[in-house]
């Protein structure tokens, strides 16, 4: 079976330009999906740029039921931070020409899925827990994504810390 991270995606195609990396790394994390995503993009091109917290279509963020309990509190926040695996993106690419533009630019440098360690970030909208499963505004992935993490949104909820002694 051939390693799913060394199969690019179609629409991955080298543009002009674009340089990849030749890395035979081992991992060096190990991640645990705590669920799945459910938007209605069923393709890269059906994904928005960035998602829509006000217009943009209700999605369902299910949590495994054994993290069912790590919710609760979690509806007293308006905005919430996913963190998902992009889980159909290359992974070697160290240059990119962004759609639509001839210039070329560093990954670091862009918000596109291809990227070493293909981890999304969504700030979305909460309307509604109904138990273990979030429905959302706001997101840009696509269905079937797994999900790695839910935090608060920062502007939302700021720990205070404790004076180092």
């Amino acid at each position: 079976m051939q390693d799913p991270d060394q199969i690019p995606h179609p629409r991955d195609s080298l543009r002009a330009g674009e340089t990849t990396l030749q890395d035979n790394a081992p991992i060096s994390a190990g991640l645990r999906f705590i669920g799945v995503i459910h938007t209605p993009f069923a393709q890269r091109g059906d994904c928005p740029r960035q998602g829509d917290r006000e217009g943009g279509p209700e999605c369902r963020v299910e949590l495994d039921p054994r993290y069912g309990p790590a919710l609760d509190g979690v509806d007293r926040f308006d905005t919430l931070e996913l963190l998902y695996w992009l889980h159909q993106a290359r992974r070697d690419l160290l240059t990119q020409s962004p759609r639509g533009r001839d210039d070329l630019r560093g990954t670091f440098s862009l918000r596109s899925p291809v990227r070493p360690n293909p981890i999304g970030t969504s700030i979305v909208r909460l309307l509604r827990r109904e138990g273990n499963v979030l429905i959302v505004r706001g997101l840009d992935c696509l269905d079937g994504t797994p999900l790695l993490d839910i935090k608060p949104d920062r502007c939302s909820y700021t720990v205070q810390a404790a004076p180092k002694a």
